[in-house]
């Protein structure tokens, strides 16, 4: 039988150490077909870039926000795949700009 329980613990965990131990942060932007636009912080964790928060502001003007502290909800989840920037077409941002939209 699967313990979503343990395993949401050791995800939170996960991302959490991330977070907490992150050196190095990478900021992206990508618009999507909706004329939604999402901000991502990433860091490096064995040879790849991972999503520690993202950030969705719709094209009606919503903001959603996924991180360690607030995995997932009824629209969306921090995902858990790997960031290719140049293959998922992401745009380097300077972190100024993924913050003031994080903290609205």
């Amino acid at each position: 039988m699967v313990d979503l329980e343990r395993i949401k613990a050791e995800t939170v965990a996960y991302f959490r150490a991330l977070d907490e131990n992150a050196t190095l942060r990478h900021h992206f932007r990508h618009a999507d077909e909706e004329g939604g636009l999402w901000y991502i912080e990433a860091v490096p964790d064995r040879g790849e870039l991972v999503a520690i928060k993202q950030a969705e502001l719709t094209s009606a003007g919503r903001l959603h926000r996924y991180s360690w502290e607030y995995l997932e909800d009824e629209h969306g989840f921090l995902t858990d795949q790997a960031l290719d920037p140049e293959e998922d077409l992401l745009e380097i941002i300077p972190t100024e700009e993924f913050q003031r939209v994080w903290t609205q």
